[in-house]
Protein backbone atom coordinates (compact mmCIF):
# COMPACT_ATOMS: atom_id res chain seq x y z
CA UNK A 1 0.00 0.00 0.00
CA UNK A 2 1.42 3.36 -0.58
CA UNK A 3 0.39 7.10 0.65
CA UNK A 4 1.50 10.41 -0.32
CA UNK A 5 2.00 13.48 1.93
CA UNK A 6 3.29 16.84 1.61
CA UNK A 7 7.08 17.02 0.82
CA UNK A 8 7.46 13.67 -1.08
CA UNK A 9 5.91 9.98 -1.43
CA UNK A 10 6.45 6.87 0.95
CA UNK A 11 5.71 3.59 -0.22
CA UNK A 12 4.89 1.11 1.87
CA UNK A 13 4.56 -2.78 1.35
CA UNK A 14 0.59 -4.16 0.53
CA UNK A 15 -0.07 -7.32 1.60
CA UNK A 16 1.07 -9.85 -0.92
CA UNK A 17 2.34 -7.38 -3.08
CA UNK A 18 5.61 -6.36 -4.88
CA UNK A 19 7.01 -2.85 -4.99
CA UNK A 20 8.51 -0.67 -6.76
CA UNK A 21 12.23 0.78 -6.48
CA UNK A 22 11.86 4.41 -4.78
CA UNK A 23 14.06 7.16 -3.05
CA UNK A 24 13.47 10.39 -2.17
CA UNK A 25 12.82 13.13 0.35
CA UNK A 26 11.26 11.51 3.80
CA UNK A 27 8.71 13.85 5.22
CA UNK A 28 9.33 12.33 8.65
CA UNK A 29 12.58 13.90 8.26
CA UNK A 30 15.38 11.16 6.87
CA UNK A 31 17.11 12.63 4.16
CA UNK A 32 16.46 9.70 1.56
CA UNK A 33 13.62 7.17 1.29
CA UNK A 34 15.11 3.03 1.81
CA UNK A 35 15.34 1.82 -1.86
CA UNK A 36 13.01 -0.91 -2.36
CA UNK A 37 13.27 -4.07 -4.77
CA UNK A 38 12.53 -3.84 -8.20
CA UNK A 39 9.26 -5.13 -9.22
CA UNK A 40 9.41 -8.79 -11.17
CA UNK A 41 8.10 -9.32 -14.16
CA UNK A 42 4.08 -9.97 -14.60
CA UNK A 43 3.20 -13.70 -14.75
CA UNK A 44 0.68 -15.25 -16.56
CA UNK A 45 -1.57 -17.84 -14.34
CA UNK A 46 -1.76 -21.17 -15.85
CA UNK A 47 -5.12 -21.88 -17.26
CA UNK A 48 -7.26 -24.62 -15.27
CA UNK A 49 -8.55 -27.93 -16.86
CA UNK A 50 -12.19 -26.90 -17.27
CA UNK A 51 -15.46 -28.23 -19.34
CA UNK A 52 -18.27 -26.30 -20.20
CA UNK A 53 -22.13 -27.17 -21.91
CA UNK A 54 -25.35 -25.99 -22.22
CA UNK A 55 -28.12 -28.42 -20.88
CA UNK A 56 -31.34 -28.57 -22.72
CA UNK A 57 -32.96 -26.49 -20.89
CA UNK A 58 -31.03 -23.91 -21.57
CA UNK A 59 -28.71 -23.70 -18.63
CA UNK A 60 -24.99 -22.66 -18.92
CA UNK A 61 -22.81 -24.77 -16.84
CA UNK A 62 -18.69 -24.43 -16.60
CA UNK A 63 -16.68 -26.64 -14.29
CA UNK A 64 -13.49 -25.67 -13.15
CA UNK A 65 -11.19 -27.76 -11.68
CA UNK A 66 -9.04 -25.88 -8.55
CA UNK A 67 -7.82 -28.72 -6.11
CA UNK A 68 -5.74 -27.73 -2.74
CA UNK A 69 -8.28 -28.43 -0.88
CA UNK A 70 -11.33 -30.94 -1.34
CA UNK A 71 -14.00 -28.33 -1.70
CA UNK A 72 -16.20 -27.32 -4.56
CA UNK A 73 -17.54 -23.86 -4.72
CA UNK A 74 -21.30 -23.63 -6.78
CA UNK A 75 -22.64 -20.14 -7.97
CA UNK A 76 -25.51 -20.22 -10.04
CA UNK A 77 -26.68 -17.26 -11.40
CA UNK A 78 -30.24 -16.78 -12.99
CA UNK A 79 -31.25 -13.31 -15.15
CA UNK A 80 -33.53 -11.58 -13.24
CA UNK A 81 -34.65 -7.98 -15.21
CA UNK A 82 -37.94 -6.19 -14.46
CA UNK A 83 -39.82 -3.41 -15.60
CA UNK A 84 -42.06 -2.66 -12.90
CA UNK A 85 -41.80 -0.21 -10.51
CA UNK A 86 -42.58 -2.86 -7.68
CA UNK A 87 -39.96 -5.68 -9.43
CA UNK A 88 -37.00 -4.45 -7.31
CA UNK A 89 -39.30 -5.16 -4.17
CA UNK A 90 -40.73 -8.11 -5.43
CA UNK A 91 -37.03 -9.58 -6.28
CA UNK A 92 -35.41 -8.54 -2.67
CA UNK A 93 -38.73 -10.62 -1.26
CA UNK A 94 -37.62 -13.58 -3.13
CA UNK A 95 -34.24 -13.62 -2.25
CA UNK A 96 -35.08 -13.59 0.94
CA UNK A 97 -37.71 -16.02 1.24
CA UNK A 98 -36.44 -19.14 -1.35
CA UNK A 99 -35.34 -20.95 1.55
CA UNK A 100 -37.84 -20.94 4.33
CA UNK A 101 -39.35 -24.34 2.46
CA UNK A 102 -39.86 -26.78 -0.16
CA UNK A 103 -42.65 -29.17 -1.44
CA UNK A 104 -40.89 -31.89 0.53
CA UNK A 105 -39.36 -29.98 3.24
CA UNK A 106 -39.87 -27.54 6.09
CA UNK A 107 -37.55 -24.77 6.42
CA UNK A 108 -36.33 -26.41 9.72
CA UNK A 109 -35.58 -29.69 7.75
CA UNK A 110 -33.77 -27.69 5.02
CA UNK A 111 -31.58 -26.07 7.12
CA UNK A 112 -30.63 -29.38 9.21
CA UNK A 113 -30.01 -30.95 5.50
CA UNK A 114 -27.73 -28.09 4.56
CA UNK A 115 -26.03 -28.51 7.89
CA UNK A 116 -25.24 -32.08 7.34
CA UNK A 117 -23.52 -31.21 4.46
CA UNK A 118 -21.15 -28.94 6.96
CA UNK A 119 -22.59 -25.94 4.11
CA UNK A 120 -24.71 -23.23 4.02
CA UNK A 121 -26.08 -21.57 0.74
CA UNK A 122 -26.81 -17.74 0.65
CA UNK A 123 -29.33 -15.93 -2.06
CA UNK A 124 -28.78 -12.27 -3.48
CA UNK A 125 -30.71 -10.37 -5.66
CA UNK A 126 -29.77 -6.69 -7.62
CA UNK A 127 -31.10 -5.01 -10.92
CA UNK A 128 -30.12 -7.24 -12.87
CA UNK A 129 -29.82 -11.31 -11.57
CA UNK A 130 -31.06 -13.91 -8.63
CA UNK A 131 -27.63 -14.66 -7.36
CA UNK A 132 -27.39 -18.61 -5.34
CA UNK A 133 -23.90 -19.29 -3.94
CA UNK A 134 -22.54 -21.83 -1.66
CA UNK A 135 -19.32 -24.13 -0.67
CA UNK A 136 -19.49 -27.63 -0.09
CA UNK A 137 -17.00 -30.46 0.71
CA UNK A 138 -16.61 -32.56 -2.62
CA UNK A 139 -17.92 -35.47 -1.45
CA UNK A 140 -21.23 -33.67 -0.91
CA UNK A 141 -21.75 -32.07 -4.10
CA UNK A 142 -24.01 -34.63 -5.54
CA UNK A 143 -26.13 -34.06 -2.41
CA UNK A 144 -25.94 -30.31 -2.47
CA UNK A 145 -27.06 -30.24 -5.71
CA UNK A 146 -30.15 -32.80 -5.24
CA UNK A 147 -30.92 -30.08 -2.50
CA UNK A 148 -30.27 -26.73 -5.26
CA UNK A 149 -32.68 -28.53 -7.54
CA UNK A 150 -35.60 -29.05 -4.81
CA UNK A 151 -35.58 -25.39 -3.75
CA UNK A 152 -35.33 -24.37 -7.50
CA UNK A 153 -38.25 -26.56 -8.41
CA UNK A 154 -40.24 -26.74 -5.39
CA UNK A 155 -39.87 -23.51 -3.10
CA UNK A 156 -42.94 -23.63 -1.03
CA UNK A 157 -42.84 -19.62 -0.14
CA UNK A 158 -45.16 -20.78 3.15
CA UNK A 159 -47.54 -17.13 3.98
CA UNK A 160 -46.26 -16.98 7.89
CA UNK A 161 -42.77 -16.85 7.18
CA UNK A 162 -42.91 -15.15 4.07
CA UNK A 163 -44.68 -12.38 6.39
CA UNK A 164 -41.99 -12.15 8.76
CA UNK A 165 -39.53 -11.51 5.42
CA UNK A 166 -41.66 -9.02 4.60
CA UNK A 167 -42.12 -7.30 7.73
CA UNK A 168 -38.10 -7.51 8.37
CA UNK A 169 -37.27 -6.66 4.66
CA UNK A 170 -39.98 -2.95 5.07
CA UNK A 171 -37.83 -2.09 8.05
CA UNK A 172 -34.67 -2.62 6.67
CA UNK A 173 -35.53 -0.42 3.64
CA UNK A 174 -37.18 2.04 5.84
CA UNK A 175 -33.35 2.43 7.86
CA UNK A 176 -31.75 2.05 4.74
CA UNK A 177 -33.27 5.26 2.78
CA UNK A 178 -32.84 7.33 5.88
CA UNK A 179 -28.57 7.10 5.39
CA UNK A 180 -27.33 10.12 3.92
CA UNK A 181 -25.06 7.97 1.37
CA UNK A 182 -27.89 5.50 0.32
CA UNK A 183 -30.08 9.01 -0.58
CA UNK A 184 -27.23 10.01 -2.50
CA UNK A 185 -26.63 6.92 -4.57
CA UNK A 186 -30.48 7.17 -5.51
CA UNK A 187 -30.21 10.43 -6.65
CA UNK A 188 -27.20 9.96 -8.59
CA UNK A 189 -28.63 6.79 -10.04
CA UNK A 190 -32.15 8.51 -10.90
CA UNK A 191 -30.20 11.81 -12.30
CA UNK A 192 -28.38 9.36 -14.54
CA UNK A 193 -30.46 6.43 -15.86
CA UNK A 194 -33.68 8.62 -15.63
CA UNK A 195 -37.04 6.14 -15.83
CA UNK A 196 -34.63 3.44 -16.86
CA UNK A 197 -34.94 0.71 -13.98
CA UNK A 198 -31.57 1.78 -13.22
CA UNK A 199 -32.93 4.61 -12.24
CA UNK A 200 -34.38 2.89 -9.10
CA UNK A 201 -31.69 1.61 -6.70
CA UNK A 202 -34.06 0.77 -3.19
CA UNK A 203 -37.18 -0.58 -2.62
CA UNK A 204 -40.37 1.47 -1.36
CA UNK A 205 -41.24 0.59 1.95
CA UNK A 206 -44.41 0.97 0.90
CA UNK A 207 -43.68 -1.74 -2.52
CA UNK A 208 -42.61 -4.03 -0.33
CA UNK A 209 -45.65 -4.12 2.10
CA UNK A 210 -48.11 -4.48 -0.79
CA UNK A 211 -46.91 -7.63 -1.97
CA UNK A 212 -48.41 -10.83 -1.58
CA UNK A 213 -47.65 -14.51 -1.24
CA UNK A 214 -49.06 -15.28 -4.22
CA UNK A 215 -47.41 -12.34 -6.10
CA UNK A 216 -43.55 -14.45 -4.85
CA UNK A 217 -44.82 -17.57 -5.99
CA UNK A 218 -45.39 -16.38 -9.26
CA UNK A 219 -42.56 -14.76 -9.52
CA UNK A 220 -40.60 -17.60 -9.07
CA UNK A 221 -42.62 -19.72 -11.59
CA UNK A 222 -42.21 -17.09 -14.17
CA UNK A 223 -38.94 -16.02 -13.83
CA UNK A 224 -36.65 -18.42 -11.56
CA UNK A 225 -36.30 -20.06 -14.87
CA UNK A 226 -32.72 -21.95 -16.14
CA UNK A 227 -33.20 -20.00 -20.21
CA UNK A 228 -30.16 -17.79 -19.49
CA UNK A 229 -29.33 -19.02 -16.23
CA UNK A 230 -25.29 -19.75 -15.32
CA UNK A 231 -24.07 -22.63 -13.12
CA UNK A 232 -20.08 -22.39 -12.40
CA UNK A 233 -18.59 -25.25 -9.97
CA UNK A 234 -14.72 -24.55 -9.25
CA UNK A 235 -13.03 -26.91 -7.04
CA UNK A 236 -11.38 -30.60 -6.82
CA UNK A 237 -13.65 -32.08 -9.43
CA UNK A 238 -13.47 -33.76 -12.59
CA UNK A 239 -15.03 -31.07 -15.31
CA UNK A 240 -16.68 -33.69 -17.37
CA UNK A 241 -18.62 -35.95 -14.56
CA UNK A 242 -19.37 -32.65 -12.61
CA UNK A 243 -21.32 -31.80 -15.81
CA UNK A 244 -22.78 -35.01 -15.92
CA UNK A 245 -23.77 -34.78 -12.46
CA UNK A 246 -25.32 -30.96 -13.11
CA UNK A 247 -27.21 -32.83 -15.53
CA UNK A 248 -28.82 -35.42 -13.66
CA UNK A 249 -29.73 -33.23 -11.07
CA UNK A 250 -31.05 -30.14 -12.57
CA UNK A 251 -32.91 -32.37 -15.65
CA UNK A 252 -36.38 -31.36 -13.85
CA UNK A 253 -35.31 -27.71 -13.93
CA UNK A 254 -37.43 -26.75 -17.15
CA UNK A 255 -37.55 -24.40 -19.31
CA UNK A 256 -39.50 -21.73 -19.32
CA UNK A 257 -40.58 -18.08 -20.89
CA UNK A 258 -37.51 -16.66 -22.08
CA UNK A 259 -35.92 -14.03 -19.57
CA UNK A 260 -36.58 -10.24 -19.76
CA UNK A 261 -33.66 -8.09 -20.96
CA UNK A 262 -33.30 -4.46 -19.98
CA UNK A 263 -32.93 -1.76 -23.23
CA UNK A 264 -29.78 0.19 -23.08
CA UNK A 265 -29.82 2.85 -20.60
CA UNK A 266 -30.44 5.98 -22.16
CA UNK A 267 -27.35 8.59 -22.33
CA UNK A 268 -28.15 11.56 -19.90
CA UNK A 269 -26.61 15.05 -21.14
CA UNK A 270 -24.95 16.34 -17.78
CA UNK A 271 -27.11 19.34 -16.50
CA UNK A 272 -26.61 21.17 -13.46
CA UNK A 273 -25.79 19.78 -9.90
CA UNK A 274 -28.42 18.31 -8.22
CA UNK A 275 -28.72 19.41 -4.55
CA UNK A 276 -30.58 17.21 -2.18
CA UNK A 277 -31.43 19.28 1.28
CA UNK A 278 -30.59 17.32 4.53
CA UNK A 279 -31.25 20.66 6.94
CA UNK A 280 -28.58 19.89 9.60
CA UNK A 281 -25.73 17.75 8.08
CA UNK A 282 -22.74 18.10 9.52
CA UNK A 283 -21.32 16.17 6.05
CA UNK A 284 -22.10 16.22 2.35
CA UNK A 285 -22.18 13.72 0.14
CA UNK A 286 -20.24 14.25 -3.49
CA UNK A 287 -21.43 11.80 -5.72
CA UNK A 288 -20.58 11.91 -9.56
CA UNK A 289 -21.27 9.82 -12.19
CA UNK A 290 -21.26 8.98 -16.18
CA UNK A 291 -20.91 5.88 -18.49
CA UNK A 292 -17.92 3.92 -19.11
CA UNK A 293 -16.43 1.55 -21.49
CA UNK A 294 -17.94 -2.47 -20.87
CA UNK A 295 -15.70 -4.88 -20.30
CA UNK A 296 -15.95 -6.09 -24.20
CA UNK A 297 -15.13 -2.81 -25.23
CA UNK A 298 -11.15 -2.63 -26.38
CA UNK A 299 -10.85 0.61 -24.57
CA UNK A 300 -11.80 -1.06 -21.56
CA UNK A 301 -8.23 -1.68 -19.87
CA UNK A 302 -6.83 1.56 -20.62
CA UNK A 303 -9.57 3.00 -18.87
CA UNK A 304 -9.59 0.78 -15.87
CA UNK A 305 -5.90 2.19 -15.46
CA UNK A 306 -7.39 5.80 -15.78
CA UNK A 307 -9.73 4.97 -13.07
CA UNK A 308 -6.99 4.03 -11.21
CA UNK A 309 -4.71 6.34 -11.89
CA UNK A 310 -7.21 9.30 -10.71
CA UNK A 311 -9.38 7.83 -7.75
CA UNK A 312 -9.26 3.98 -7.77
CA UNK A 313 -7.19 2.75 -5.03
CA UNK A 314 -5.28 4.51 -2.17
CA UNK A 315 -2.03 5.93 -4.43
CA UNK A 316 -4.32 7.51 -6.73
CA UNK A 317 -4.48 11.13 -7.74
CA UNK A 318 -7.96 11.55 -6.07
CA UNK A 319 -6.89 10.21 -2.46
CA UNK A 320 -3.44 12.11 -2.27
CA UNK A 321 -5.18 15.39 -3.32
CA UNK A 322 -8.75 15.27 -1.14
CA UNK A 323 -7.36 13.06 1.64
CA UNK A 324 -3.39 13.16 1.91
CA UNK A 325 -2.77 16.85 1.08
CA UNK A 326 -6.44 18.84 1.80
CA UNK A 327 -7.70 16.30 4.49
CA UNK A 328 -11.23 16.85 3.24
CA UNK A 329 -12.25 13.29 3.15
CA UNK A 330 -11.14 9.93 4.54
CA UNK A 331 -12.24 7.72 1.69
CA UNK A 332 -12.49 9.39 -1.37
CA UNK A 333 -12.94 6.72 -4.45
CA UNK A 334 -14.08 6.24 -8.15
CA UNK A 335 -14.92 2.48 -9.55
CA UNK A 336 -15.80 1.45 -13.10
CA UNK A 337 -18.89 -0.62 -12.60
CA UNK A 338 -20.84 -3.10 -14.70
CA UNK A 339 -23.87 -3.66 -15.45
CA UNK A 340 -25.88 -5.79 -17.81
CA UNK A 341 -27.26 -3.26 -20.29
CA UNK A 342 -24.55 -0.58 -19.20
CA UNK A 343 -21.32 0.48 -17.85
CA UNK A 344 -20.70 3.70 -15.23
CA UNK A 345 -18.16 5.39 -14.08
CA UNK A 346 -18.70 6.73 -10.62
CA UNK A 347 -16.96 9.06 -7.71
CA UNK A 348 -17.74 9.24 -4.08
CA UNK A 349 -16.40 11.74 -1.35
CA UNK A 350 -18.08 12.21 2.00
CA UNK A 351 -16.83 16.00 3.02
CA UNK A 352 -17.39 17.96 5.93
CA UNK A 353 -20.07 20.99 5.13
CA UNK A 354 -17.76 23.43 5.32
CA UNK A 355 -15.51 22.37 2.40
CA UNK A 356 -18.15 21.39 0.23
CA UNK A 357 -17.44 23.10 -2.92
CA UNK A 358 -13.51 23.44 -2.28
CA UNK A 359 -13.95 19.12 -2.71
CA UNK A 360 -15.82 19.71 -5.45
CA UNK A 361 -13.81 22.08 -7.40
CA UNK A 362 -10.69 19.98 -6.48
CA UNK A 363 -12.18 17.06 -7.80
CA UNK A 364 -13.55 19.06 -11.00
CA UNK A 365 -9.26 19.57 -11.04
CA UNK A 366 -8.07 16.46 -10.85
CA UNK A 367 -10.58 15.24 -13.47
CA UNK A 368 -9.57 18.11 -15.68
CA UNK A 369 -6.17 16.91 -15.63
CA UNK A 370 -7.12 13.39 -16.62
CA UNK A 371 -9.04 14.41 -19.61
CA UNK A 372 -6.34 17.03 -20.80
CA UNK A 373 -2.78 16.05 -19.92
CA UNK A 374 -0.96 12.92 -20.30
CA UNK A 375 -0.52 10.85 -17.26
CA UNK A 376 3.72 9.76 -16.21
CA UNK A 377 4.56 6.63 -16.81
CA UNK A 378 5.18 5.75 -13.24
CA UNK A 379 1.75 6.17 -12.42
CA UNK A 380 0.61 3.81 -15.72
CA UNK A 381 2.80 1.04 -14.84
CA UNK A 382 1.94 1.59 -10.38
CA UNK A 383 -1.56 1.14 -11.72
CA UNK A 384 -0.91 -1.93 -14.04
CA UNK A 385 0.74 -3.80 -11.45
CA UNK A 386 -2.14 -2.94 -8.87
CA UNK A 387 -4.74 -4.13 -11.45
CA UNK A 388 -2.69 -7.48 -12.11
CA UNK A 389 -1.85 -8.41 -9.18
CA UNK A 390 -5.52 -7.82 -7.31
CA UNK A 391 -6.92 -10.23 -10.47
CA UNK A 392 -4.42 -12.52 -9.51
CA UNK A 393 -5.28 -12.42 -5.94
CA UNK A 394 -8.67 -12.33 -6.43
CA UNK A 395 -8.34 -15.54 -9.04
CA UNK A 396 -6.31 -17.88 -6.67
CA UNK A 397 -8.87 -19.10 -4.50
CA UNK A 398 -11.74 -21.46 -5.12
CA UNK A 399 -14.18 -19.15 -4.12
CA UNK A 400 -12.78 -15.90 -5.95
CA UNK A 401 -12.09 -17.45 -9.10
CA UNK A 402 -16.11 -18.73 -8.76
CA UNK A 403 -17.21 -15.69 -8.04
CA UNK A 404 -15.05 -13.99 -10.72
CA UNK A 405 -16.18 -16.31 -13.51
CA UNK A 406 -20.30 -16.36 -12.75
CA UNK A 407 -20.08 -12.32 -12.98
CA UNK A 408 -17.71 -12.54 -16.15
CA UNK A 409 -20.20 -15.24 -17.76
CA UNK A 410 -23.10 -13.10 -17.31
CA UNK A 411 -21.53 -11.15 -20.38
CA UNK A 412 -20.22 -14.16 -22.52
CA UNK A 413 -17.45 -13.77 -21.31
CA UNK A 414 -14.73 -16.99 -19.14
CA UNK A 415 -11.41 -17.85 -18.49
CA UNK A 416 -10.04 -16.96 -21.95
CA UNK A 417 -11.18 -13.45 -21.96
CA UNK A 418 -9.05 -13.41 -18.21
CA UNK A 419 -5.96 -14.05 -20.17
CA UNK A 420 -7.11 -11.79 -22.84
CA UNK A 421 -7.70 -8.98 -20.55
CA UNK A 422 -4.06 -9.21 -18.43
CA UNK A 423 -2.13 -9.16 -21.72
CA UNK A 424 -4.52 -5.97 -22.74
CA UNK A 425 -3.58 -4.29 -19.22
CA UNK A 426 0.30 -4.83 -20.07
CA UNK A 427 0.12 -3.17 -23.40
CA UNK A 428 -1.51 -0.25 -22.39
CA UNK A 429 0.45 2.84 -23.21
CA UNK A 430 0.00 6.59 -21.11
CA UNK A 431 -1.44 7.70 -24.73
CA UNK A 432 -4.36 5.22 -24.08
CA UNK A 433 -4.98 6.55 -20.75
CA UNK A 434 -5.41 9.69 -22.19
CA UNK A 435 -7.76 8.90 -24.83
CA UNK A 436 -9.96 6.76 -22.35
CA UNK A 437 -10.09 9.39 -19.62
CA UNK A 438 -10.89 12.27 -22.36
CA UNK A 439 -13.70 9.65 -23.21
CA UNK A 440 -15.35 9.41 -20.02
CA UNK A 441 -13.69 11.23 -17.21
CA UNK A 442 -14.05 14.98 -18.20
CA UNK A 443 -15.83 16.36 -15.84
CA UNK A 444 -18.15 17.98 -18.48
CA UNK A 445 -19.20 14.17 -19.12
CA UNK A 446 -20.11 13.83 -15.43
CA UNK A 447 -23.68 14.39 -13.72
CA UNK A 448 -22.90 15.69 -10.40
CA UNK A 449 -25.15 14.94 -7.03
CA UNK A 450 -24.79 16.86 -3.58
CA UNK A 451 -26.49 15.25 -0.41
CA UNK A 452 -26.29 18.29 2.24
CA UNK A 453 -27.42 21.49 4.22
CA UNK A 454 -28.49 23.25 1.60
CA UNK A 455 -28.74 26.63 3.46
CA UNK A 456 -24.91 26.33 4.43
CA UNK A 457 -23.56 24.58 1.34
CA UNK A 458 -26.00 26.04 -1.60
CA UNK A 459 -24.47 29.92 -1.81
CA UNK A 460 -20.47 27.89 -1.92
CA UNK A 461 -21.97 25.48 -4.57
CA UNK A 462 -23.66 28.66 -6.45
CA UNK A 463 -19.95 29.57 -6.98
CA UNK A 464 -18.66 26.77 -8.99
CA UNK A 465 -21.75 25.16 -10.66
CA UNK A 466 -25.19 25.89 -11.74
CA UNK A 467 -27.78 24.34 -9.00
CA UNK A 468 -30.82 22.92 -9.19
CA UNK A 469 -32.63 21.03 -6.21
CA UNK A 470 -35.05 18.38 -5.21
Amino acid sequence: MSGRARGGRVRRPAAGGDLSERSGADPRGNSELATLPALGPSRAARRPTSAQRQLDSGLQVLAVRMDGVPLVEVRLQIPFAGRTATHRSASALLANSLLLGTAHRTELELVQALQELGTEVGVAADADRLTIGGTVLRSGLPALLDLLAEILTGAAYPAEPVDGEQRRLAEQVRIARAQPGVIAGAARARRLFGEHPYGRTMPEPDDVTSLTVARIRRLHRDRVQPGGAILVLVGDLNPQRTLDAVEGALAGWSAGSAPARYPAPPVERPAALLLVDRPGAVQSCLRLGGPAAPRTDPGHPALQLANFVFGGYFSSRFVANLREDKGYTYTPRSAVEHRQAGSTFSIDADVSTAVTAPALLETHYELGRMATLPVRQQEVDDARHYVLGTLAISTSTQAGLASTLVGLAGFGLGLDWLAAYRKALLAVSVDDVLEQARRFLAPSGLITVVVGDAAAVGPQLAAVAEITTE
